[in-house]
C-alpha cells in the first residue's frame, strides 16, 4: 500500500504530498502547529517525553499528507493530537512495507508493531511514534481489535502481488477500515475517555475508510504496477484497466461514500467540518480519475490542487454544522 491509508480524518494514506499548505483559521487560539511548552531545565518529567513524541507524530503528518493534514487542523486541539499520532502509526508501518522494502522489512514491521503494542499497554516506548499512539490508543480506547488487522493487512504488502476479492476484502478491512474506525475513537471518546462506539457510526466509518483506499488505488494504479509489481483489484492492472471496469470501480466508489453520509452526520460538530473536507477532496479526486480515459489513468498523477483543498476547507468553515458530511459535495463540485 504506497504511502496511502484510508481513514475519515487523516488518510486510507497514501496522498503523501510532502507540501506545506496553510489551512484556514477554524477559529480557535491555536493554528494547529506543534506548541512549544518552557520547561524548567531540570524537568525530567514524562510529561516533556509525551509532548516530544506528540510533536514528532504531527511532523508526520505535516510532512506527508496536505488532504488529510487540512482535514486534521481544522478540528479541536485535543482531537488533532490524537489523529496525528493514529496518521503517524499508519505512516511508519506504511513506510516499512512499501518506501523501505528492505530485506528485512518483516523483522523491522514485526519490531514495530511489539513497540506500539507496548505502548498500548502503557510502556515507556523509546519509539517516539509508537509512544504517542499508545497515549492515544488508551486515552480514547484504541484496541489491539482494530490494531491486529491493521499490521496483518501491512503483512499481506510483503507477501502479495496480487488479490482476489477474499483477499482483497481483508486488506481493505485491515488497511482502511480499522483505521477509520480508530479515528471514529477520536471524535466520539477524547472529551469521555474510552467507551464502546456505535454500531452505526462504526459502520459508517469502515465504508469512508473504504472509499478512500479504493480511490487510492485507483489514482495510484500505474505507480503499483511499474514501482511495487502490485495489482489490488482482482484482474485489474494498468495495461487492462477498460472504461468499463474503470467506471464500475468509481461506482463502487461512490456507494461506500453514500453509505458513510448518514452515520458521519452524526459526529461531534467540529469533527464533522475535518471529515467533511476530506470528503469533498476525495469527491473532487474522484471525479478527476472518472473523467479520465482508462488508457491514460496510469500514466498520470490524478490530484486535486491545494488551492481547491483550500476553498473546500473554507467553504466548510463557513457552514460549520449547517451541513452533514458530503452534503457539501453538489454546491462545491
Amino acid at each position: 500500500m504506497r504511502r496511502r491509508r484510508g481513514s475519515t480524518a487523516p488518510e486510507g494514506t497514501r496522498d503523501a504530498e510532502p507540501t506545506h499548505t496553510a489551512a484556514p483559521d477554524p477559529g480557535t487560539p491555536d493554528s494547529g502547529t506543534p506548541e512549544a511548552v518552557a520547561h524548567p531545565a531540570q524537568d525530567t518529567s514524562l510529561e516533556l517525553y509525551d509532548e516530544a513524541a506528540q510533536a514528532a507524530a504531527a511532523q508526520v503528518i505535516s510532512r506527508y499528507s496536505t488532504s488529510f493534514g487540512l482535514g486534521t487542523r481544522l478540528l479541536p486541539r485535543a482531537q488533532r493530537r490524537h489523529i496525528e499520532s493514529v496518521y503517524a502509526m499508519v505512516r511508519v508501518a506504511d513506510e516499512i512495507v512499501d518506501t523501505y522494502q528492505g530485506p528485512d522489512a518483516a523483522t523491522l514491521l514485526d519490531g514495530f508493531e511489539a513497540e506500539v503494542e507496548r505502548a498500548m499497554g502503557g510502556s515507556f516506548s523509546t519509539n517516539l511514534v509508537a509512544h504517542a499512539f499508545g497515549s492515544t490508543a488508551r486515552a480514547v480506547g484504541i484496541e489491539r481489535e482494530l490494531v491486529d488487522p491493521f499490521f496483518a493487512s501491512m503483512r499481506m504488502d510483503l507477501l502479495r502481488t496480487q488479490h482476489d476479492e477474499a483477499s482483497l476484502a481483508a486488506y481493505i478491512h485491515g488497511s482502511a477500515e480499522v483505521v477509520g474506525e480508530m479515528c471514529l475513537a477520536v471524535f466520539v471518546n477524547t472529551s469521555t475517555g474510552p467507551r464502546p462506539l456505535d454500531p452505526e457510526l462504526r459502520a459508517g466509518a469502515r465504508s469512508l475508510g473504504s472509499a478512500y483506499q479504493k480511490v487510492n488505488f485507483l489514482r495510484d494504479l500505474g505507480a503499483d504496477t511499474a514501482e511495487l509489481g502490485r495489482s489490488y483489484f482482482p484482474g485489474v492492472t494498468a495495461s487492462s484497466l477498460t472504461d468499463h471496469r474503470l467506471a464500475e470501480l468509481v461506482a463502487d466508489c461512490r456507494a461506500d461514500l453514500d453509505a458513510a453520509r448518514g452515520p458521519l452526520a452524526r459526529l461531534p460538530r467540529r469533527a464533522q467540518v475535518g471529515v467533511r473536507t476530506t470528503v469533498d477532496i476525495y469527491e473532487r479526486l474522484l471525479d478527476r480519475i472518472a473523467a479520465t480515459p482508462a488508457s491514460e489513468l496510469a500514466g498520470r498523477r490524478i490530484r486535486v490542487p491545494n488551492q481547491t483543498k483550500l476553498v473546500l476547507a473554507a467553504r466548510n468553515l463557513a457552514h460549520r454544522g449547517a451541513a452533514t458530511p458530503g452534503s457539501t459535495t453538489a454546491a462545491t463540485a
